[in-house]
């Protein structure tokens, strides 16, 4: 993968993230996102359940939920990787986290932004996929196809205040996901707490994925559909801790996963 040239305020030591590629079935149809850049994790910032629900509660404390998540809808572009660390994982213990629950609203957003022209796209397209990706966004406020076709819109739609809130938004997350584990091993998953997130940081890092396998009660393993080499070393895919998406499992609930939509082939451009 190539990273385009960054600029003098950008960090040497960073990775590409990339305009997402929608497909449905072998239909393709390129969606233009902004380039974003995330500085390489050196050391894995594995979330701690009994630091993440002291601190997201505690009310002088000032990773306090509602106060992180107020500043995270108004768009502060001062929220730091900490802040997204805490805004990501605590979100597990708010009442609104319900994984298991269908959001019909993501399937809208994505038929829309499938028959989106992304050279010439049609403002009325563009409306309806920033009004249906709001309300998409209240069940999975960190979905990171979601923030990116939000930013996309108002990208298109010539709000480059809100394309670059939603940017930065995204940015966070993925960077949150990519701290919790290196993804190689068993022991060192990425912590996801969406099925869905898993093959968004995948396909944001320019990987195409195969059909995932449960490893065990809290991780999954999730194939790379053409294997890379790193350090002489054969990559074939990787791990991630799913199990905050079953902590208030309804009894009896089985989770049928809709594989039909991905995104993949992911090419920079830089963010202007």
């Amino acid at each position: 993968m190539r990273c385009a040239k960054s600029s003098e305020n950008q960090s040497p030591n960073t990775i590409c993230a990339y305009r997402y590629v929608l497909h449905k079935n072998a239909r393709m149809n390129r969606l233009l996102l902004t380039f974003l850049l995330m500085p390489m994790l050196a050391v894995a910032k594995v979330p701690d359940e009994e630091d993440i629900l002291g601190r997201t509660m505690n009310t002088g404390s000032p990773y306090y939920y509602t106060s992180l998540r107020l500043r995270y809808d108004m768009g502060d572009s001062t929220l730091t990787d900490e802040d997204y660390h805490y805004l990501y994982y605590g979100y597990a213990y708010q009442e609104a986290y319900k994984p298991l629950e269908a959001n019909p609203y993501v399937d809208r957003v994505l038929m829309l932004a499938a028959a989106l022209n992304p050279d010439m796209p049609e403002r009325e397209t563009l409306e309806e996929i920033v009004s249906v990706g709001r309300d998409a966004l209240k069940k999975d406020p960190f979905s990171p196809k979601l923030l990116n076709l939000m930013a996309f819109a108002y990208g298109a739609l010539g709000d480059k205040e809100q394309e670059r809130a939603y940017s930065d938004r995204m940015n966070g997350v993925m960077r949150a996901i990519l701290a919790s584990g290196d993804g190689l091993s068993q022991s060192s998953p990425r912590h996801i707490l969406l099925f869905d997130h898993a093959l968004d940081v995948l396909a944001a890092e320019g990987f195409s994925c195969g059909k995932s396998r449960i490893v065990s009660r809290s991780v999954e393993f999730v194939p790379l559909a053409v294997p890379y080499v790193v350090e002489g070393k054969k990559r074939k895919g990787f791990y991630f801790d799913f199990s905050r998406v079953y902590w208030n499992k309804p009894e009896g609930y089985t989770y049928k996963r809709d594989r039909t939509w991905q995104f993949n082939n992911l090419k920079p451009r830089v963010y202007k």
